[in-house]
C-alpha cells in the first residue's frame, strides 16, 4: 500500500513524519531517512490495531486548493 506522509524538523532538530489517513500514526527520528522509515513501521502497527478493533484502515483525505 502506498500512503502520503508528512515531514517536518522540530525546534530540536527531530524529524516528525505523520500519516494523515491513520489519525494518531506519528513517528520521528534523528535523520530524515530514520524518520521515514520508523513510520513505515508505524503504520503497519496502526493498520494492525485498526484491523484487530474493526475500524477503518485508513479515513479520507484529499488535496484541496485555497486561494492565499
Amino acid at each position: 500500500m502506498l500512503f502520503n506522509v508528512t515531514i517536518d524538523r522540530d525546534e530540536d532538530g527531530v524529524w516528525i513524519v505523520e500519516c494523515p489517513s491513520i489519525p494518531g500514526c506519528v513517528s520521528q527520528g534523528e535523520t530524515k531517512e530514520e524518520a521515514v522509515e520508523n513510520i513505515k513501521d508505524a503504520i503497519r502497527l496502526c493498520l494492525e490495531v485498526r484491523s484487530e478493533k474493526g475500524l477503518p484502515l485508513t479515513i479520507e483525505t484529499k488535496l484541496i486548493e485555497v486561494a492565499a
